[in-house]
């Protein structure tokens, strides 16, 4: 890398770092002010049946929302910044510590999809376009293309009809517990990781193989091919390597895909991850863990997708970063 372009890196990544925190920003207002606009009072969901015109004046108060809705947005992302989200409306317990034990549960499901999905459908890439134009190059993009076009809760139901209720292998509802052994967990997380690596399968796939075939056209692949190289050594040693920088974005661009999907495929096996919690808290109208997880969730996005630029500019500098000139 020559000293201007590790100046032009080092100012996309400033860049990309700065408008990555800007984003984080502006979807905490978007969370704290769809919240906000929600019918009902945070004050009299707490007071309930206790609820009288002085006691829920007098809460409301306390909790500041009688406070114009900037002042109020100012000061609950001064204690977010803190790790302070408040208190939940269900129970009384801080937001962040019913928060963090379900977080990690969500991310156990994703990364186990992810470490599937990727391996498996960058490889089916490569194959597909080794073969291309031959039956399994066309198989394997109808069969992406099918699940692409399902909804993922979709495709939940149908492999809990198929193997819980059906041939009975594996259980409709993943219930886990910190107690729960690794057989356990396998068994219980079996279906929706098959979900998510079904989901998240085609993005993967449709890339590498559109990633390495637009390699192939370059000079020095004809040069490789009329030199009698093997077409599988070609795109192994040449095509993929120039390939990696799209290869490498998609994969982290799935990955925060996955984060997103975990909160509908934890609803559709009540698995106990941070997805649930946020159904369940925006059923009880739980506004306090409903802003948590919202901003966590959309920050986990934020930084997945920021990675994926910077990691494909780092790859392949070359690539991603404009020319001068251009």
């Amino acid at each position: 890398m020559t000293l201007m372009q590790g100046s032009a890196v080092r100012s996309f990544v400033v860049a990309r770092i700065a408008s990555g925190l800007v984003s984080i920003l502006f979807i905490s207002f978007l969370v704290f002010l769809g919240t906000a606009l929600l019918p009902g009072d945070a004050a009299t969901a707490m007071l309930g049946q206790e609820a009288t015109p002085e006691l829920v004046e007098s809460l409301r108060q306390a909790l500041g929302l009688d406070q114009p809705l900037l002042i109020r947005y100012l000061d609950w992302l001064w204690d977010a910044l803190h790790g302070d989200f408040g208190v939940s409306l269900s129970n009384g317990q801080p937001a962040m510590a019913m928060l963090l034990p379900r977080l990690e549960n969500s991310l156990i499901l994703a990364f186990s999809a992810a470490v599937i999905v990727l391996p498996l459908a960058i490889s089916i890439g490569l194959f597909a376009a080794i073969k291309k134009g031959r039956p399994f190059d066309t198989m394997s993009g109808l069969v992406s293309a099918l699940f692409l076009s399902m909804p993922s809760f979709m495709i939940g139901y149908v492999l809990i009809y198929v193997f819980a209720v059906e041939f009975r292998l594996f259980p409709a509802v993943s219930s886990v517990r910190a107690s729960t052994s690794l057989t356990g967990w396998v068994w219980a997380l079996t279906l929706p990781v098959l979900t998510l690596v079904l989901v998240a399968q085609s993005h993967v796939l449709k890339v590498t193989r559109a990633a390495v075939l637009g390699v192939m056209g370059s000079d020095y692949i004809l040069m490789a091919e009329t030199k009698g190289i093997p077409r599988i050594r070609i795109i192994l040693l040449h095509a993929l390597p120039n390939a990696l920088s799209s290869i490498v974005s998609i994969c982290m661009i799935t990955m925060a895909h996955l984060i997103v999907d975990v909160v509908v495929i934890e609803a559709v096996f009540s698995y106990p991850g941070m997805g649930k919690l946020m159904v369940d808290a925006v059923a009880y109208r739980d506004i306090p863990v409903v802003q948590a997880c919202g901003v966590l969730f959309s920050a986990i996005f934020v930084v997945l997708n920021m990675l994926a630029d910077l990691l494909g500019v780092l790859v392949n500098p070359r690539q991603r970063l404009p020319r001068r000139g251009a």
